[in-house]
């Protein structure tokens, strides 16, 4: 039996499998007893081994997690996905947690990223069993509750479990990802006097690193709505976003509407904070150590500019790509600016001294780190690897497409382990609103996922 016809026959449970686990909210909430990411991670970890039993394996639970099944002795592959999965948010036409089906397409949250990965490495385990046999050397699927906010299954599960020789994760891009940029978050502050008038009062932008935000505001004192509209209408034509200004009591406040994107791709969205930057400079804004401040914010970080020029530490190499940069936090309040930033960084910069190089630029502005940051250093395997090789063969036998290894600015579970890369699930050109409204999967790509994963076990384990 080929494996096309094997999955063929098995549409229909893999179908409903997945309506099991895309049913579950495994959104993280606060920690329970024995549930450290809350009920729904525990809920969506108790239904996949529910799964896993009906398949045939045992599974082993760590705490809520991670779960755990082998298939085969002596596990020498390991395969990495998760169950968790972002807030809906806004904007959804179907039921997040409900599978939703038009033809082939399957919408709901987690339907890709990374509940359809899940049942896609499952049932590439299922193909082998039953087309092949057991392995001469076996392969382990763990399946985490934790991913989308920082991984700490992971660190939980590999404190107590060892790594394997050969680990993909299906969380990423076809063809391959073997570099995974580095990353450099600080936070850093600096407190300044605020007399006169106009003045600025508060500012409160995005409230995480890792998001270019979507929304900024401020509360100006001192000046009108009908002062400040001129100003408002020439950074909205100068930045792209969109403001608005209304009177308060004392003065007026101003929103600005962005467009958010992921802090591995900054240039993707319109940053609300650095518009609102723009605009404040703009304003006749009484000469104190605040107003300073701003104009310093935009200096280092000007509205369009995610290369991280202006902060002294742009760099690239051909390898990996060019840093990235999203100013991603900031606010303002009884004369505190509290600031938070988000770099990816190629390889390049692992010995470049990017935490020297970018505290120089804002110590000149006065401001100082909150605490000491560290460079998570970037993840590189070499393209000439069993592991990348063996997938890059794989992908080009199913797909009829050109292999090759590419580099991202996000990091997955793979990051932290030697030889480890991401092996799909996300096809070329195709964009399934992963972490936005209806998200959905292609059945029909789930399934050569499944089938393109079983031929790497083949390669790996059987030969």
């Amino acid at each position: 039996m080929e494996l096309k016809q094997y999955f063929n026959e098995n549409k229909a449970r893999f179908i409903d499998d997945l309506r099991r686990l895309v049913e579950i909210d495994s959104v993280r909430t606060a920690a329970e007893p024995g549930m450290p990411f809350g009920k729904g991670g525990a809920k969506a970890l108790a239904e996949a081994d529910a799964i896993l039993t009906e398949h045939g394996y045992t599974a082993k639970n760590y705490g809520n997690y991670a779960l755990e099944a082998d298939f085969g002795p002596a596990p020498e592959v390991m395969l990495l996905a998760h169950l968790d999965v972002v807030p809906v948010g806004d904007g959804w036409t179907k039921e997040p947690f409900a599978l939703t089906l038009e033809g082939d397409i399957a919408y709901g949250r987690g339907t890709t990223d990374d509940k359809g990965a899940a049942v896609a490495c499952l049932y590439a385990m299922d193909a082998c069993r039953a087309l092949w046999g057991e392995p001469k050397t076996g392969v382990r699927l763990v399946l985490g509750s934790g991913e989308e906010t920082g991984s700490e299954d992971m660190d939980h599960y590999f404190s107590q479990r060892p790594t394997l020789p050969y680990t993909l994760s299906p969380d990423a891009d076809y063809p391959l990802i073997n570099i995974e940029k580095g990353r450099f978050a600080p936070f850093f502050t600096k407190t300044a006097a605020n007399e006169g008038s106009p003045r600025l009062t508060g500012f409160t932008g995005g409230d995480t690193q890792n998001i270019v935000p979507g929304k900024a505001w401020a509360c100006v004192e001192g000046l009108s709505a009908a002062q400040a509209e001129p100003f408002a209408a020439a950074a909205a034509a100068q930045t792209g976003a969109a403001f608005t200004v209304t009177d308060t009591p004392n003065g007026c406040k101003i929103l600005c509407a962005g467009a958010s994107a992921h802090a591995a791709s900054p240039e993707k969205g319109v940053n609300a904070q650095t518009a609102l930057l723009s605009l404040l400079c703009a304003l006749p804004l009484a000469e104190n150590e605040t107003t300073e401040t701003l104009a310093a914010l935009k200096a280092l970080f000007p509205h369009g500019e995610t290369d991280g020029a202006a902060a002294g530490v742009k760099t690239a190499d051909a390898e990996s790509g060019a840093l990235t940069l999203n100013f991603g936090v900031l606010s303002y309040e009884n004369g505190l600016f509290t600031c938070g930033a988000d770099m990816r960084c190629p390889v390049c910069a692992d010995h470049m001294g990017i935490e020297a190089l970018f505290a120089a630029a804002i110590e000149a502005y006065g401001f100082r780190y909150r605490d000491t940051p560290k460079l998570r250093p970037a993840h590189c395997v070499p393209e000439n690897s069993r592991l990348v090789q063996t997938c890059l063969k794989v992908y080009e036998a199913h797909t009829g497409l050109p292999g090759k290894c590419l580099a991202i600015g996000g990091g997955t579970y793979v990051h932290e382990i030697e030889g480890g890369i991401a092996f799909g699930i996300e096809f070329p050109g195709r964009d399934y609103r992963i972490h936005g409204a209806d998200e959905y999967a292609d059945i029909g790509e789930l399934l050569q996922t499944a089938a393109m994963y079983a031929d790497v076990i083949r390669e790996l384990c059987y030969e």
